[in-house]
């Protein structure tokens, strides 16, 4: 049913959902696509069926803050705390946040990329009382990408006569490599 949907229209899905109250964890179960909702301290609320297929993990509710996923790592390797993650900008910056991708680790040490569409909830008055976010994955296009940045990486190695930053090269191409092959699975 949803199958051909984008991802904005995913999110306008949840997002009416949420707004009806009682039947909207039956229709967000539904969606194909990972959907979890915080309140305003960023604790996990709520998460649908494919947030465990994606992350690999059944989220604790309000216990898990800002996230459903076990470790998050920026395009880079970058270990990036869940406190610092889009999710937790959108609650504590009152915005949006569109246009990133991060890469999730599960517990098993597989990784997944995303694309994440955190989105604050509000009240009447205004004032943020939580957040809905949204998880497209996107491991294929990010594992050429990595593998792109691997390749590029080896030729600078190859090309540079100082022995140090030839070794920084080949373990950053490394690192890419072996995250792009992860993604690529």
């Amino acid at each position: 049913m949803h199958a051909r949907l984008s991802a904005e229209q995913y999110l306008d899905t949840a997002m009416q959902a949420l707004a009806t109250g009682d039947v909207c964890h039956s229709l967000l179960d539904r969606l194909p696509v990972p959907i979890y909702t915080t309140d305003a301290d960023g604790a996990v609320t709520y998460w649908n069926r494919a947030c465990v297929e994606f992350a690999g993990r059944e989220p604790k509710l309000g216990q898990d803050k800002w996230c459903v996923t076990w470790k998050i790592y920026t395009t880079t390797g970058d270990f990036l705390p869940h406190d610092q993650c889009p999710m937790a900008k959108a609650i504590q910056e009152k915005r949006e946040i569109r246009g990133a991708v991060a890469i999730a680790m599960r517990p098993d040490g597989s990784r997944r990329a995303f694309t994440p569409y955190p989105t604050p909830l509000y009240d009447d008055d205004g004032n943020v009382i939580g957040a809905v976010n949204m998880l497209i994955d996107v491991s294929a296009e990010q594992a050429d990408v990595l593998a792109e940045q691997a390749q590029r990486c080896r030729r600078l190695a190859n090309a540079t006569y100082d022995r140090q930053t030839c070794s920084v090269l080949s373990s950053m191409a490394d690192e890419f490599a072996r995250t792009a092959e992860e993604l690529g699975r």
